[in-house]
């Protein structure tokens, strides 16, 4: 299971970097960010909205 705190941590520190978005397994959306510096900072911001639910998604499909 994937944390909420632990996933906002690295959004806030390092989520220009997409780093958040490899901590959730989305490897291309990760790079994407890398690339666009978080997509030239809107989907970081977006991203602050969307975070807990990517998050609650992830754990969801990990449960089987």
């Amino acid at each position: 299971m994937k944390s909420k705190s632990v996933a906002y941590i690295l959004w806030l520190f390092l989520g220009l970097f997409g780093v958040h978005r490899f901590y959730l397994g989305h490897v291309w959306y990760g790079i994407f960010f890398f690339f666009t510096f978080g997509i030239f900072g809107i989907g970081w911001i977006v991203d602050a909205f969307l975070l807990g639910q990517e998050v609650d998604l992830y754990n969801s499909r990990q449960i089987y």
